[in-house]
């Protein structure tokens, strides 16, 4: 198993990075191999200050860096050299099983879908965000900001991408499926939701619930929320703001709001691509980039990529 991971990519990169192959050398996953992409002389240096050291461990150097306000595809286009871009042609040609950053998310975004390209049959990619339910499990919602508007047939895609994900990486079985509207009756909400309802009723893939509200989101009533990216990154944001909330009033070493903190899940995956593809947040922290790559292994031991493909290609 072969990951490669962005080392320059971040706020706090490459230090953090580094710091968080430190974590990752100490856990479970220490035989995996991990290409570290990045400033050799940068990275090498701060691997031997914070005494990281594993035979599973290679560095791939790349001596430019996409910025997070440059043009995504003009960037991934001119900056061959550029962490980002030596990713995506490692994971390309299949020298690694998964890439993960938290470099520019447009030209993350870019890679995915022009160098590992979408699963045939899945009209947009989705990326997804884990909501804490209050009795303990994770609910996935889809999409969390990628596509900001949708036709119904790709929120149908969404939830049956989610459903998925939802199954093979958290063994959830039979994952309940919620369309988030303003109301639970069918028939409520915009042309949007009013168009997309018949359509998840009828999808005999998934198991639809019917609507959910904005109350639903940490019960147990959905392990899948499907929204356009409007919706779900407005969602995203306002949860993430819970764990800063309760900070803010001394509540953070309480175990449910600790489990809002974005941290916890390392970065958010792009679902419907040929590879494993994780975006992680620009503030990532060592433990951050240390779950990303907890999620790559998982999604590569679970094949997930695979099974979407299997499930796409019997639409056909």
């Amino acid at each position: 198993m072969n990951i490669g991971i962005d080392m320059m990519g971040g706020d706090f990169a490459p230090q953090e990075a580094v710091k968080g192959l430190l974590l990752h050398t100490q856990s479970q996953y220490n035989e995996v191999n991990i290409f570290c992409i990045g400033d050799e002389t940068i990275v090498s240096s701060l691997l031997k200050e914070y005494n990281v050291s594993s035979p599973y461990l290679h560095l791939v150097h790349a001596p430019d860096v996409i910025g997070y306000h440059e043009h995504p595809t003009k960037a991934f286009k001119e900056k061959q050299q550029s962490s980002i871009v030596i990713g995506f042609q490692l994971l390309a040609t299949g020298k690694i099983d998964a890439f993960i950053s938290a470099g520019n998310t447009g030209a993350m975004l870019v890679g995915a879908m022009f160098a590992v390209k979408t699963i045939e049959g899945v009209l947009r990619p989705t990326v997804s965000a884990i909501i804490p339910k209050i009795n303990g499990g994770n609910g996935v919602l889809v999409d969390a900001g990628l596509n900001a508007d949708c036709k119904p047939e790709h929120l149908n895609q969404f939830a049956m991408l989610g459903s998925l994900y939802s199954h093979y990486i958290y063994d959830i079985e039979n994952p309940t499926i919620g369309l988030i509207n303003i109301g639970e009756e069918e028939g409520k909400g915009n042309a949007l939701a009013q168009s997309t309802y018949p359509i998840l009723k009828e999808n005999n893939l998934i198991n639809f619930i019917g609507n959910i509200e904005g109350r639903d989101f940490f019960s147990d009533k959905a392990d899948v929320m499907v929204c356009d990216g409007f919706v779900g990154n407005i969602t995203l944001k306002m949860a993430e703001t819970f764990y800063d909330l309760m900070t803010l009033r001394g509540m953070e070493n309480d175990p449910y709001y600790n489990r809002f903190h974005y941290e916890n899940y390392g970065g958010s995956p792009v679902i419907g691509v040929n590879k494993p593809v994780i975006l992680g947040h620009g503030i990532s922290t060592a433990k951050a980039f240390n779950n990303m790559i907890k999620l790559a292994v998982r999604m590569i031991e679970t094949d997930l990529c695979g099974k979407i493909r299997e499930r796409f290609n019997s639409l056909v």
